[in-house]
């Protein structure tokens, strides 16, 4: 899709678990690209308010009696072990340079997608949305994952490269990767099957030429 033909009433942007426990230095799932891209992604959702695009966060979070954890007490022992993403603690709160501004929603989810087992479709449908704007952390799981699960259900989907980030990848039996290389293989995989990927200059560049040609209708 081309930004032009963004309407503001109709676009949401969706920050992906920007939440201490992966952002804040020294957090249990610390993920430093994260915690450096937050000066980009405050950028773009100025710019979004400012376009009267709406902005909900989402915020992955499990059961203090782990009733929810499913697979991931096999798959993440810092989940598995409640040191991380325990709700009702500071570490599942969003990092405070990237806050919801008043009267914006944080959804709870407890998989990667914010769309499986939550009210997004939901709030999504009240408000008549058809496209979203997918940023946070972390790329390959919770974006991405999110991003799907839009297309899936026929959203028009754009993905911030430089408003997402993930971590390094150990050696599992396949080699290594870097976070950037993590990064760059999923852009490119979501370029070509699932959203329109650009960076945060090119969305705000496109809803300053949107504006100046025909004014925002969103209230």
């Amino acid at each position: 899709m081309k930004l032009e033909q963004i309407d503001p009433a109709r676009t949401v942007m969706i920050v992906v678990d920007m939440q201490n426990d992966f952002v804040a230095e020294g957090a249990p799932m610390e993920t430093p690209a994260a915690r450096a891209m937050v000066p980009t992604l405050a950028a773009s959702l100025d710019a979004c308010r400012g376009a009267g695009i709406r902005v909900i966060y989402t915020a992955h979070v499990h059961r203090p009696d782990g009733s929810d954890l499913g697979n991931f007490k096999e798959l993440d022992a810092r989940i598995a072990t409640h040191n991380a993403l325990v709700d009702g603690t500071a570490g599942v709160d969003i990092y405070p340079d990237v806050m919801p501004a008043p009267g914006e929603h944080i959804i709870k989810k407890h998989r990667y997608s914010a769309f499986f087992g939550t009210d997004l479709d939901i709030i999504l449908r009240e408000w008549q949305i058809d496209t979203v704007i997918i940023s946070g952390t972390t790329t390959e799981n919770c974006c991405l994952s999110t991003a799907r699960d839009a297309l899936f259900r026929n959203y028009d989907v754009l993905f911030l490269s430089d408003a997402t980030a993930t971590y390094d990848y150990p050696d599992r039996g396949y080699g290594a990767m870097p976070n950037a290389e993590v990064h760059h293989a999923t852009l490119v995989v979501l370029a070509c099957s699932t959203a329109k990927v650009l960076t945060v200059a090119e969305m705000i560049g496109g809803l300053q030429d949107r504006t100046t040609a025909s004014p925002s209708r969103a209230a």
